[in-house]
């Protein structure tokens, strides 16, 4: 099995996207227009085998982190609403994800770091934001808000 659809299998045990359409359903589509909101809106490291570690995040603006953080947007939603060419103030920790054998390694830290960097370089980006689905994802999301210097409101489950 390829690192690829190593991922993707990750991907289905941990967020269960099938069985949810409120969540972000990513193809070749979504991955186009989220980079057209911004070309680091995905990071990755990869081996000669494909993606080890994947990170997705969406910039967007605050009227519409809080009503995702209020329940009043889902995901998708969120996603869908994100004007194309704004100025955005705020970042949502989507999905990130790690093989197995190189968790625990800083990678995931590394490249969201590096992804919420280079958006800020062009948006005047004051909140993070995410919803949590497993205790790692909770801890990374606080390092990388802490190191980012920025405020990190959750969604709850």
């Amino acid at each position: 099995m390829s690192n690829f659809e190593r991922m993707m299998q990750l991907a289905e045990e941990v967020f269960a996207i099938h069985d949810d359409p409120t969540q972000l359903q990513v193809d070749q589509d979504v991955l186009a227009r989220l980079h057209r909101l911004h070309p680091a809106t995905r990071g990755e490291v990869a081996d000669a085998d494909g993606p080890i570690a994947w990170v997705l995040v969406i910039p967007t603006t605050m009227a519409l982190m809080e009503a995702f953080l209020a329940g009043k947007l889902t995901e998708h939603e969120l996603y869908e609403r994100t004007p194309e060419d704004a100025a955005y103030q705020a970042i949502y920790l989507c999905s990130v994800m790690v093989l197995p054998e190189h968790q625990r390694k800083g990678l995931a830290r590394q490249v969201t770091r590096d992804c919420i960097s280079r958006i800020r370089e062009d948006h005047p980006i004051t909140a993070l934001f995410c919803w949590p689905f497993t205790t790692g994802g909770n801890a990374l999301a606080k390092v990388v808000a802490a190191e980012a210097g920025l405020p990190l409101h959750m969604r709850e489950r």
